[in-house]
């Protein structure tokens, strides 16, 4: 995970713990979770837009190279 092991992990959440303290250490993990999830929802969107442009192109190009095909024959 991101190249951190647990030592790392654990100094990590004692930290937190120090700073924040433990009535607020719960509030602080749910916004972060809550900001975790819409930016992977956001990240998300933006590829699933990029590969529906891509379809749509690619079913254009398609259609042009039908229409070249019959203006050939």
């Amino acid at each position: 995970m991101f190249g951190l092991g647990a030592p790392e992990l654990i100094l990590i959440l004692v930290l937190a713990l120090i700073i924040f303290g433990p009535g607020k250490l719960p509030e602080v993990g749910r916004a972060l979770g809550k900001g975790i999830r819409e930016f992977k929802n956001a990240t998300n969107s933006v590829t699933e837009e990029i590969k529906e442009a891509a379809r749509i192109d690619d079913g254009d190009s398609s259609a042009n190279k039908e229409k070249v095909t019959k203006q050939a024959s």
